[in-house]
């Protein structure tokens, strides 16, 4: 794939990429990685479920501390030793009891020990879990009820309660214990803050490696370049670079930026953009991408594209935009979430209710464990990491397959596809047609008619054109300009060459320009066309003078392709503008279940709509402006990378290598996606589900049963790490 045409490929996506252009304006744009709409300039939190906002996309060979999320995870590490080291000796004093060892020894229920562990708690409490509190007081100024809502309610019930308990004995009277001490749940509380502490830990490191894929692709840009300048060279930070520089690329070095080889000669490794191995060779005029790996040459290059224009910083915004973006499935997480946190405050209160009218001796202590207990396990932090966490990972995935998405709604979308639609030229085929055979007749010369119909396909950028002017120049005939020219489409061209008119195209374009003998060249015709060739009639006033027939080859990996699209459960069927005889032949080779020829881009639309009436799901495939409606039309559009920049703004998936084979990753990609995103939402869900009655003393009836607060919070923190460890096995997932 050439470079000047993958460079097109991600062009177009520069409307909605707007977190690049902030990025490259000296503004860094933080959003939160479950509420892509939240956007700000400087770091923080967000106001709606409280988690640490992170860089829109992250910088290149950055150090994991540099960034809003590495400041963040350093600064819960922090809390977190601390916390567990204050934590640690007030825990074994409040469960004393519970080891034989030390049986109930006076010393453990004495005043002394009842100030330790309130000493201890405070701190872990009031420091260690600050930023517990202060997000819970945001979620309710800002009225977005989250996580931290609960932990800080939970947290500050079971401490406040054993502080009075404490500070002011008589407030509070509560039922003596055996011993003649009221309870006390510093342990809890103190215990809760250093579990959260750690899922918060885990979750930021976690959180961290679903970015891997962008920081790949960012690191293959080198840190620095080597500016040419009047005094000699001199190496200048890649983010100095400007369009105009020249750059001086090494051997075995990395290319910097987009730009043209202005002197030298070298072989190019574009293996990144083309998935081809081979080098390519690079000479003066050249385009060369940046990232992409010099050979044994050296040359001066002219930056033309730098930052986020260049190829590679595109598809660096274009992954980092899909993986902010929200799938439909997610809005079932968000309506749940939506009443979640008011109806697990709810129940907590209920629960407290009903212990403490109901339940055993001392009824306060009960109400309060329970209420806590309830408070603690239900935070929806799985919930809404479920979804957003395996979209990250598996457009991350893609990236690194040359799989663009363009937004996660089709990444959902290709899942359900049952029908493939796909073009022809350049999409099954190479889409670089070669001149095969001139057949003249009516005595004109084959030398006569190439030449004429060359000049005139000049003018037109068509690539069959391209393949009968490329023809004309491998023959070494001399073109000249024609004038009046004029581009018919779906039908051909026509212009005046030397008095002569000319015309190249249908048949039925030389019909209705009145042109003579056009049955004759179709019946010549056939036998190219069931070969697989493309039949361009040509006439010169107004008689039928030749066939010009054009080849192009199918793709290498097309037949593998139709074949693994076909296990996939896939019905194929190709939409072409080519003659019927050529489609089919084209057809029959490859296996494909139906084919509609001679189709214009209106018609191509429509069969779309027809077979999304019969209640197929439709993803099209074409890299052409005549597919760009089509594409626009389908459930998902699938733009081949070497294709033109309308088709790619259509299509919600980029497949940058332009490989067929891509089309099949990426399906594999949607189901791994989807199905790892259920199993997240079930896991959350069931979770909850068992979860919140057993917090609320369900079975203490049957079987005597409670669970502490501390195996609360053991559990909600485990289950957020859970999900985002079930996402990260996509980064694994056979494509």
């Amino acid at each position: 794939m050439r470079a000047d045409s993958a460079t097109a490929m991600v062009s177009a996506a520069d409307s909605t990429m707007t977190m690049g252009l902030e990025q490259t304006s000296g503004r860094v744009i933080y959003t939160c990685p479950m509420h892509p709409e939240v956007r700000q300039d400087h770091p923080g939190h967000c106001p709606k479920c409280g988690m640490a906002l992170e860089p829109v996309t992250p910088t290149a060979g950055g150090d994991e501390t540099e960034t809003a999320e590495g400041d963040e995870l350093s600064d819960m590490t922090h809390r977190f030793w601390v916390g567990a080291a204050l934590t640690l000796p007030v825990f074994l004093l409040a469960m004393s009891h519970m080891i034989p060892a030390l049986g109930r020894q006076a010393w453990l229920d004495s005043d002394s020990v009842r100030w330790v562990q309130l000493a201890l708690a405070t701190p872990v409490v009031a420091w260690a879990g600050w930023p517990f509190f202060v997000r819970g007081w945001h979620s309710v100024a800002n009225r977005h009820l989250n996580m931290f809502t609960l932990i800080s309610l939970g947290v500050g019930a079971a401490y406040l309660f054993s502080a009075v308990e404490m500070l002011w004995p008589d407030l509070l009277p509560v039922a003596l214990d055996p011993n003649g001490k009221k309870p006390l749940y510093f342990e809890a509380a103190a215990t809760v803050v250093v579990l959260v502490l750690l899922g918060q830990v885990l979750e930021l490191r976690a959180r961290s490696r679903t970015g891997s894929a962008i920081k790949a692709l960012l690191n293959l840009a080198p840190p620095i370049a080597r500016k040419v300048g009047d005094n000699g060279d001199h190496d200048v930070p890649l983010a100095q670079v400007q369009v105009g520089d020249r750059l001086r690329v090494v051997p075995g070095g990395r290319v910097p930026v987009d730009g043209v080889v202005a002197e030298g000669h070298s072989t190019v490794e574009e293996s990144m953009i083309s998935g081809e191995p081979l080098p390519v060779e690079k000479s003066e005029g050249d385009r060369v991408t940046g990232g992409t790996v010099n050979g044994a040459g050296g040359f001066v290059m002219r930056a033309e594209r730098v930052g986020s224009d260049t190829l590679l910083g595109q598809i660096v915004s274009m992954v980092a935009q899909a993986q902010r973006s929200r799938a439909p499935i997610q809005g079932v997480a968000d309506k749940v979430a939506g009443v979640f946190v008011p109806l697990v405050i709810a129940t907590s209160v209920v629960t407290f209710a009903v212990w403490f009218w109901l339940g055993p001796q001392p009824p306060l202590a009960h109400a309060i464990v329970n209420a806590v207990a309830v408070l603690i396990i239900a935070c929806p932090c799985a919930l809404g990491l479920a979804t957003p966490m395996s979209i990250m990972v598996g457009v991350g995935r893609g990236a690194q397959q040359g799989v663009l998405v363009k937004n996660a709604e089709a990444l959902e979308q290709l899942e359900k596809v049952t029908v493939l639609v796909i073009d022809k030229t350049g999409t099954l085929t190479e889409g670089k047609p070669r001149l095969m055979d001139v057949l003249p007749t009516g005595g004109f010369d084959e030398k006569e008619i190439l030449t004429l119909a060359a000049s005139l396909e000049q003018g037109s950028e068509h690539p069959l054109a391209a393949a009968i002017v490329q023809g004309a120049k491998a023959r070494k005939l001399a073109l000249e300009a024609a004038t009046d020219f004029r581009s018919v489409t779906a039908g051909g061209v026509v212009g005046t060459l030397k008095g002569r008119t000319v015309m190249v195209g249908k048949p039925a374009f030389l019909r209705d320009g009145k042109v003579s003998g056009v049955d004759a060249l179709e019946a010549s015709a056939v036998a190219l066309q069931e070969d697989g060739k493309t039949a361009m009639f040509v006439a010169i006033d107004g008689k039928a003078a030749g066939i010009l027939a054009v080849a192009d080859p199918i793709k290498a990996s097309t037949a593998e392709a139709i074949g693994e699209l076909h296990a996939l459960g896939l019905t194929l069927v190709m939409l072409t503008g080519d003659n019927r005889r050529t489609a089919a032949a084209v057809a029959k080779t490859l296996g494909l279940d139906d084919v509609q020829a001679e189709i214009e881009p209106a018609g191509k639309v429509a069969h779309v709509q027809k077979l999304r009436a019969a209640g197929e799901h439709v993803a099209m495939a074409g890299d052409g402006i005549n597919d760009a409606p089509a594409l626009s039309e389908a459930e998902v559009g699938i733009a081949m990378g070497t294709g033109t920049e309308i088709a790619m703004q259509s299509a919600g998936i980029t497949l940058v290598k332009g490989d067929l084979l891509g089309i099949a990753q990426a399906i594999r990609l949607s189901r791994a996606t989807m199905w790892n995103i259920r199993e997240n939402l079930f896991f959350a869900f069931f979770y909850n589900a068992i979860g919140i009655p057993v917090a609320a003393g369900a079975l203490y009836p049957f079987f005597g049963l409670l669970l502490s607060p501390v195996i609360a919070g053991a559990a909600m923190s485990l289950s957020s790490v859970s999900v985002i460890g079930n996402a990260l096995r996509l980064r694994t997932a056979k494509l």
